[in-house]
């Protein structure tokens, strides 16, 4: 079965930018199909392309000498990935994980390059996002080293919905376990919680969200300081991304 292809401005990053900047990189842009599992780039790796998702979700992950890994930002149709191309570094510590099927448009190094030289509205959006990225790693550490695993837990589904848009998620606990950096059983306890108290249903490899305003109750401060940090650097974005809850 053929997919759908999905509009580059999908990806809410280009469906902000003005006509005559869209339509100059059109050309240049190419699609592609990220399957889940997919690792997108190694830590290390010399990033060679820029990926603007038009859905699913993709994971930024850390990974340790002993092997343990956990998810220290996530990216869906609102961002992009390979900031490293016009940061400078040409690289990242990180490896990056599609997490939830997805699709994305891409755009090369020498292009995106040309399109920094030019000073437009491509590159000023570029600085602000990779700002918002950096506030959502920051408070992610915050919160892994300070709040309880229910409460990350919670933060970690509200920020999946609204980049799937969509109360439904197709995920193992060991995956979860992965991307928080715990133990399964520890996710298993935690999911088990929510389900008992009406928030969410679990069945194997799949969440859905009964109850969005309980867990919105349930998070910690972590998740609403990102949401809030992403509205005020991008507010183009905000206009036409989900509303994150917050009215």
């Amino acid at each position: 079965m053929t997919k759908q292809l999905q509009d580059p401005r999908q990806n809410l990053i280009l469906a902000s930018l003005p006509t005559d900047d869209y339509e100059r990189i059109l050309p240049d842009l190419e699609r592609i199909e990220m399957p889940v599992g997919a690792v997108i780039s190694e830590a290390g790796d010399h990033v060679k392309y820029l990926y603007f998702p038009t859905s699913g979700i993709v994971s930024l992950m850390y990974s340790l000498e002993n092997g343990s890994s956990s998810e220290i930002a996530i990216v869906g149709n609102e961002g992009m990935i390979g900031i490293s191309i016009y940061m400078g570094g040409e690289s990242m510590p990180s490896s990056t994980e599609v997490q939830s099927e997805a699709q994305a448009y891409r755009l090369s190094r020498k292009v995106m390059k040309r399109e920094f030289a030019l000073g437009g509205k491509l590159q000023l959006i570029s600085l602000l996002y990779t700002q918002a990225l950096i506030a959502q790693t920051s408070q992610t550490a915050v919160c892994n080293q300070h709040h309880a695993l229910d409460q990350q837990l919670c933060r970690w589904l509200l920020m999946s919905i609204d980049r799937l848009h969509d109360d439904k998620l197709v995920i193992t606990q060991g995956m979860i376990a992965k991307l928080l950096g715990v133990t399964r059983e520890s996710v298993n306890i935690c999911a088990s919680n929510l389900q008992k108290d009406g928030l969410i249903s679990y069945t194997r490899g799949q969440i859905v969200v009964l109850n969005r305003a309980g867990l919105e109750k349930r998070v910690c401060e972590c998740y609403v300081a990102v949401v809030k940090e992403y509205e005020r650097l991008l507010p183009n974005i905000k206009k036409t991304t989900h509303k994150f809850g917050l009215e």
